[in-house]
């Protein structure tokens, strides 16, 4: 992808809409078997999960990361980033919609019960305490190291938490060959899916990757990452704007956010 003044400056307007609809925008104004999927269930704790009942709303919200329970960076609601329900993203393939809710934030299976944020990368620039016109070239490109993750929480009655992470592991090899999304009404075209390395976390857990179309600039990369814990399913999806506008690579999902974020689910 190429970089230019347009698309850094679209990619600061980026921290206030859903990435998959900004990517489109960006570059406008600049011109079975998901195969890595990784399972500590067991009968016993299948068994326990007929029993399982979905957490409220509000409670998910509690769960979330808050401001200082991790260091290194600054949690947002998400209410300006992310869709506010699952009918702002529609897919052209029924299969395909976990793995885009999963990158919304939104919960990929069937359940009223969901809460989701945005974790920041805490990267203060120099720029920021500036004057417009002091500002140097190195300053902008240090301005955009940053690091978005959002965090969808979703609760599940019985055994949903286990068919909504299985809705997502098919949905890699189902819609390998791509499908199309439109988000908060912006199309946008996914050309492929792939599995990436699954982290050893929760009782279930699958990552994947997909490639986007972005008009007269090639492709760009995002990763995501999902986990079920119980009855509870955790979404992680990341974008690094940085290498978004330089190379269409995003940055794999922190670690230390999965860590954090899955500690605080009993």
């Amino acid at each position: 992808m190429k970089r230019s003044s347009g698309a850094r400056l679209c990619a600061v307007a980026a921290m206030g809409a859903l990435s998959l609809s900004v990517l489109t925008a960006c570059s406008d104004e600049g011109n079975g078997d998901s195969g890595d999927a990784r399972t500590t269930a067991s009968a016993t704790a299948s068994a326990a999960a007929s029993d399982a009942k979905a957490l409220p709303k509000a409670e998910l919200e509690k769960l979330l990361l808050a401001q200082g329970e991790i260091k290194g960076y600054k949690v947002g609601s998400g209410d300006d980033t992310l869709p506010a329900s699952k009918s702002a993203v529609k897919t052209d393939k029924e299969a395909c919609a976990p793995l885009a809710y999963a990158m919304s934030g939104l919960a990929p299976g069937d359940t009223e019960s969901g809460a989701s944020n945005s974790l920041t990368e805490d990267n203060v620039s120099s720029a920021a305490t500036k004057a417009p016109g002091d500002i140097s070239e190195s300053d902008l490109e240090n301005a955009f190291k940053v690091n978005l993750t959002f965090v969808g929480l979703s609760s599940y009655e019985g055994d949903g938490a286990q068919k909504a992470f299985k809705a997502v592991s098919d949905g890699i090899a189902a819609c390998s060959g791509g499908f199309e999304v439109t988000a908060q009404g912006e199309k946008q075209k996914i050309t492929k899916v792939a599995p990436d390395k699954a982290p050893a976390a929760g009782d279930e857990s699958v990552a994947f990757s997909v490639d986007s179309a972005v008009d007269g600039e090639g492709s760009a990369t995002f990763h995501t990452q999902v986990v079920r814990k119980g009855n509870t399913v955790a979404s992680f999806y990341t974008v690094d704007f940085a290498s978004l506008t330089s190379t269409g690579k995003s940055a794999t999902v922190p670690a230390a956010v999965v860590t954090a974020q899955l500690a605080k689910i009993k």
